[in-house]
């Protein structure tokens, strides 16, 4: 297991800095070093790291979701806030829908199975979207319209539409009482339980580090531990009380900003340095859960399903930013930017062959393809685009 988690560290570093040298974002390195020393390529990752794969990548992705709390400026938020609620649903639910149509008839498959891969495809990846929109806040690129922040807000909740909506159709297929509208009004249940838990977490981090003198060290593993515990509620409540965690976990950062900004710059330093291990782990992980055997399987017809549904998820990306002052560029920028996909297919995409559904495995394969192409896809496209179509504050 040591030997395996540092190859990952020695080598992630390398392929990070190769891809980067070469113009190209470093994620997709670490996310081709991933599938190279998968156990579908060499099998160089021990099965100790592969059995805790998933909780170290989520631990990763909290890290990143509290890096993105921590740099979010409420002015920046309220400009963008109608556009945001829109980016958070319209795109995803447009892009499940059709995804649904098209692979019932393609495939052959029952709507309902249609539905299930719809949702599962539908999900955009934070692991790849929220590190490539804090670069560009950092550097100022896009800030004078808040263009970062607001794909950095839509992407965070468009995860709960799809996840939500997956489990609704799920549910159906195995003949459960499941009420659609009803499912789909838990939504924003979890979305404001989140915030809410999110707000409490907050204030308590709040009221701790202005109470008790402390290193920042010992202030970023209590935030750190309360967000995983925050995470963890989710878990152990899932199928009572719908709570959108991740969310939370950004709100915790947030009110940290808000109401103690002098020790907030200073986290966010701390776990900037944190993200480069963190980094490794995610992406390389990420990377080895992808079966690139399974994702040739779903051929021709796959990457049909999986374009078909990118243009239905474009018009709605622009349907969400019209009326807005964006111009032509900075709305394609947002396009763009929500084409990648990766962390909740690696997550889900196993999950309906798991329960038996006939069509599992091609489900299981089409997933795969979605992370093969547009993760790469949709990381080049932002680091190129962001350069030519956004704007830079000096």
């Amino acid at each position: 297991m040591a030997l395996s988690l540092a190859g990952i560290i020695l080598l992630g570093l390398i392929f990070n800095r190769a891809f980067e040298k070469i113009r190209l974002p470093g994620l997709l390195g670490m996310l081709v070093l991933g599938i190279a020393m998968g156990p579908y390529g060499f099998n160089l990752i021990s099965k100790e790291i592969l059995t805790i794969s998933s909780d170290l990548r989520k631990i990763a992705l909290i890290i990143i979701l509290l890096r993105a709390g921590l740099g979010l400026n409420k002015d920046t938020l309220n400009k963008v806030g109608v556009p945001a609620i829109k980016m958070s649903c319209i795109p995803g639910i447009l892009e499940g829908l059709t995804i649904m149509m098209v692979a019932s008839y393609l495939l052959g498959i029952s709507r309902i199975e249609a539905g299930i891969l719809g949702f599962i495809i539908a999900a955009v990846s934070p692991a790849v979207i929220v590190p490539s929109m804090l670069d560009l806040i950092q550097r100022k690129v896009g800030e004078d319209k808040g263009i970062p922040t607001l794909i950095l807000a839509g992407a965070s909740v468009d995860d709960v539409f799809a996840i939500t909506l997956f489990t609704a159709f799920l549910g159906l297929y195995g003949g459960g009482d499941i009420n659609l509208f009803r499912q789909v009004l838990t939504i924003p249940i979890s979305i404001i339980l989140g915030i809410g838990l999110g707000v409490m977490v907050g204030f308590l981090m709040v009221f701790l580090f202005k109470k008790y003198s402390m290193r920042d060290t010992k202030k970023v593993l209590i935030v750190l531990g309360a967000a995983i515990v925050l995470n963890s509620i989710e878990e152990f409540l899932e199928g009572f009380i719908p709570i959108a965690s991740l969310l939370g976990v950004m709100t915790i950062g947030f009110i940290l900003l808000e109401h103690y900004p002098f020790v907030a710059k200073r986290l966010s330093d701390k776990f900037n340095k944190i993200w480069v291990f963190a980094q490794l782990l995610l992406f390389v992980l990420v990377g080895a859960e992808v079966n690139i055997y399974v994702a040739i399987d779903s051929g021709f017809i796959g990457l049909i399903i999986i374009a078909i549904g990118l243009i239905a998820r474009s018009i709605g990306v622009l349907i969400s930013v019209a009326g807005t002052n964006l111009n032509r560029q900075e709305k394609f920028f947002c396009v763009i930017s929500y084409v990648p996909k990766a962390t909740v297919q690696a997550a889900i995409g196993a999950v309906p062959l798991a329960m038996g559904v006939p069509s599992g495995e091609i489900i299981l394969a089409i997933a795969v393809l979605s992370i093969l192409v547009t993760a790469p896809l949709g990381a080049f496209g932002i680091r190129v685009t962001s350069e030519k179509w956004l704007t830079s504050e000096k």
